[in-house]
């Protein structure tokens, strides 16, 4: 009996070390990416596409001013964006470009702990080297702020951040959803900077993406009406129309983009046209799910 007890005890420790190990905060080769230069003017149409501004400027506030306070209520407690602005204090002025490496590829903060999956990384990570350190490059070129970040209101247990890495070893995988076929290009701005599946897309109980009803629509977050879906049997426009309508913000039916995808289209407005025609691409050959 004594011996069986040793037994499972031993088992018991190996396998929460596993575990830990396995649900550990990963980070980026920090030689590769430090090498990297940024290019700022690049990096516009980055930020423009990711709308970072649309989650990370207070609410009424300059929206080149990223000094964070905007709240999401969803059903795991309600998250409240970060100040990124170049704040030295506040902001993220003193993180390296290692850090801004690992907080969009791994999810993982400068002292080594997993950020929550509000913060989209896990389509983030799908980014090119090039377009990341364009973005950073850009960013730093923003005003700063000094209004410190608020801390997240989360109900036990989705505030441990440690049950952050169950959820990635579940759900965080960097491959691309889709096949590239024809629309490579409107598959990895509408997959990784555009992050569109974050909102149109499904999720378990536990926040991650249904992959099998993908873009296929999914209620708002906040529990206030629901985000369309935009695969063939839901969105009948045609390849032109989503392209205009990432322009404009104008539906065919005379209508015009309202809530958080009005954010959108601001930064879509900004794309060039062979952009917008490639995203419209992509989501013409989406699958038709239900």
């Amino acid at each position: 009996m004594r011996r069986l007890l040793i037994i499972t005890a031993f088992g018991a420790i190996a396998t929460l070390a596993g575990g830990l190990w396995v649900t550990r905060p990963l980070t980026v080769d920090a030689d590769t990416v430090s090498a990297i230069e940024g290019n700022a003017a690049a990096g516009e149409m980055v930020f423009a596409l990711g709308s970072c501004a649309s989650c990370h400027t207070s609410p009424d506030g300059d929206k080149a001013v990223l000094a964070g306070g905007r709240e999401f209520t969803t059903d795991f407690g309600t998250f409240v964006a970060p100040n990124i602005s170049p704040d030295m204090l506040n902001g993220i002025g003193n993180w390296s470009q290692v850090d801004f490496f690992n907080a969009l590829r791994q999810g993982t903060s400068p002292d080594g702990k997993h950020y929550f999956p509000a913060f989209p990384y896990a389509s983030y990570a799908r980014m090119t080297d090039t377009d990341v350190a364009n973005l950073w490059a850009y960013m730093a070129t923003l005003p700063s702020s000094d209004q410190p970040s608020q801390s997240h209101r989360l109900t036990f247990p989705f505030n441990m951040r440690a049950g952050v890495g169950v959820w990635k070893a579940l759900y965080f995988r960097t491959a691309f959803v889709q096949p590239a076929g024809d629309t490579e290009r409107g598959r990895y701005l509408a997959e990784a900077i555009g992050h569109c599946a974050e909102c149109h897309t499904p999720r378990t109980a536990l926040g991650g993406l249904q992959n099998n009803r993908w873009m296929a629509g999914a209620p708002d977050p906040s529990g206030k009406g629901k985000t369309p879906g935009l695969s063939p049997a839901q969105l009948k426009w045609s390849a032109d129309d989503i392209a205009y309508y990432l322009e404009t913000g104008l539906t065919p039916d005379f209508d015009s983009a309202g809530g958080g995808m009005a954010a959108v289209i601001e930064g879509t407005s900004k794309l060039p046209p062979e952009d917008r025609a490639a995203i419209a691409a992509y989501i013409k050959a989406l699958p038709a799910t239900e």
